[in-house]
């Protein structure tokens, strides 16, 4: 018998399933990108919850805290009040003396390098450009917070080189502590020189407080108010 004579055996359908080319599939993969943009969504709003959260609690500490300057319910300025000190003439001054006067505040200390003598130069010429007539309205006040060191007689000196109004006052630590905590001012003194003691720093609050004649605070100028801006500002209150 021949090849030809041969009869071609049948395939079967296993045959057939495997003569099949084999074939990919077609269908793309999941995009990395879209799993991505879900996850940096996530975040973001994650963040602007927490962000809000705590907005929210800090409002809320805040607005139990009484505000610099502000007038509380009761009617009672949060920042002024009585005091005892000694003038830098060695003369007992409480602040029945300057009542029905404006008084311009302010707390720091003669060894200052920068702030006080800024702050003071920076008032002197505030009074100056406010004009004489006004300018009678108004004692400027320097209280120390380094009872230590300023002495009446060397408040007297220092005062000396600022405007002619401008009154030094000082006490005992309990006096200035005191005064201190009315007018919600802030002080430390730092470690002195261990080779000298009487070399320190004192880190305070850099505010200029304007108190009208009723003792009450009227405003306040921060540290850096430009004595032409303050004059302008006292000039509309005065």
């Amino acid at each position: 018998m021949t090849m030809a004579d041969k009869e071609t055996k049948p395939k079967t359908e296993t045959d057939l399933t495997a003569e099949k080319p084999a074939t990919t599939s077609t269908e793309p993969a999941k995009s990395s990108g879209g799993k991505l943009l879900a996850l940096l969504l996530g975040v973001g709003v994650l963040a602007f919850v927490i962000a809000l959260v705590g907005f929210e609690y800090f409002q809320s500490r805040d607005s139990k805290k009484a505000d610099f300057g502000v007038v509380k319910e009761s009617g009672a300025p949060t920042v002024g009040g009585p005091f005892e000190l000694v003038d830098h003439s060695g003369k007992a001054v409480t602040d029945q003396d300057y009542a029905g006067q404006f008084m311009l505040v302010f707390f720091g200390y003669t060894y200052c390098p920068d702030v006080c003598p800024t702050a003071l130069s920076d008032m002197s010429v505030a009074l100056d450009l406010l004009g004489e007539e006004k300018t009678k309205k108004v004692t400027p006040l320097f209280i120390s917070v380094d009872p230590a060191r300023d002495t009446p007689a060397h408040l007297a000196e220092y005062v000396s080189y600022f405007h002619p109004k401008t009154v030094g006052l000082t006490g005992t630590e309990e006096q200035v502590k005191k005064v201190a905590r009315e007018y919600r001012v802030y002080y430390r003194l730092n470690d002195p020189d261990p080779n000298d003691p009487q070399d320190y720093l004192v880190d305070h609050t850099g505010i200029v407080y304007l108190m009208g004649p009723d003792g009450k605070l009227v405003t306040h100028f921060s540290h850096g108010t430009s004595p032409e801006k303050m004059a302008e500002r006292l000039g509309q209150l005065l």
